[in-house]
């Protein structure tokens, strides 16, 4: 049987670099997703409820076999560093507590309603020994438990245990997304946040640019399987 994957995403910027040349189809409620040969990807926004959004858009272009959430997240062990994969034996839903299991991968990965704060990965760190947090893992893996899916979480560090800029969450809407010109203006003018600001997109860079090579070998590893 061929193996399809679904790659769901929060953001564009996640899978740009991964995606280029693929067909593209724009679908409401600021739900995209990405078909070639070899895979779908979707992404519809940050959150629980977009990740839903983007995994049902995902499953109606084509009939898939494996659901994968990929993204950014923030480290919550302070051992990993920007740039890290993060590969999920264990996600965690820190709403309803659900643990979703993948014995293939040892690290712990918890999903959370919020961006964290360095407070809050720190207590998530000394709960559940997690690696990093996210916000839509467990809700994609809870979809694919619900129709018989194999499930995978990869993640890549963009901000370590230590690193926090409060200004964030306020620009991120109720429909996932966040608004860049907006958080742009905003800092454009407050100088004490330039240097968080280079930091931030220099993390960035570096762990968009890890992540699309390791979604590249995850894409080879379903294609080797066929």
């Amino acid at each position: 049987m061929k193996e399809y994957p679904a790659i769901i995403a929060a953001l564009p910027r996640e899978v740009k670099h991964l995606v280029r040349g693929w067909k593209q189809y724009k679908l409401a409620e600021r739900v995209v997703v990405y078909s070639n040969e070899r895979a779908v990807v979707a992404h519809a926004g940050m959150g629980p409820e977009r990740a839903a959004l983007a995994v049902q858009a995902a499953m109606a272009v084509r009939p898939v076999t494996a659901l994968v959430s990929v993204g950014l997240a923030g480290g919550c062990d302070p051992a990993v560093q920007v740039g890290d994969i993060v590969r999920a034996g264990v996600v965690v839903d820190t709403q309803s507590g659900e643990r979703y299991s993948d014995s293939e991968f040892r690290q712990v990965l918890v999903s959370a309603p919020h961006i964290a704060s360095v407070q809050e990965k720190q207590r998530l760190f000394a709960s559940y020994s997690a690696s990093a947090v996210d916000m839509e893992a467990a809700t994609v893996a809870r979809i694919a438990q619900g129709h018989n899916l194999p499930f995978r979480a990869i993640k890549v560090i963009s901000d370590d245990a230590d690193f926090e800029m409060e200004e964030l969450g306020r620009f991120a809407t109720q429909n996932g997304q966040f608004r860049e010109a907006a958080f742009a203006a905003y800092s454009v003018v407050r100088p004490r946040l330039w240097p968080k600001l280079g930091q931030l997109a220099g993390n960035s860079k570096i762990a968009i640019e890890a992540l699309t090579a390791e979604l590249e070998s995850q894409l080879n590893w379903y294609r080797q399987r066929d």
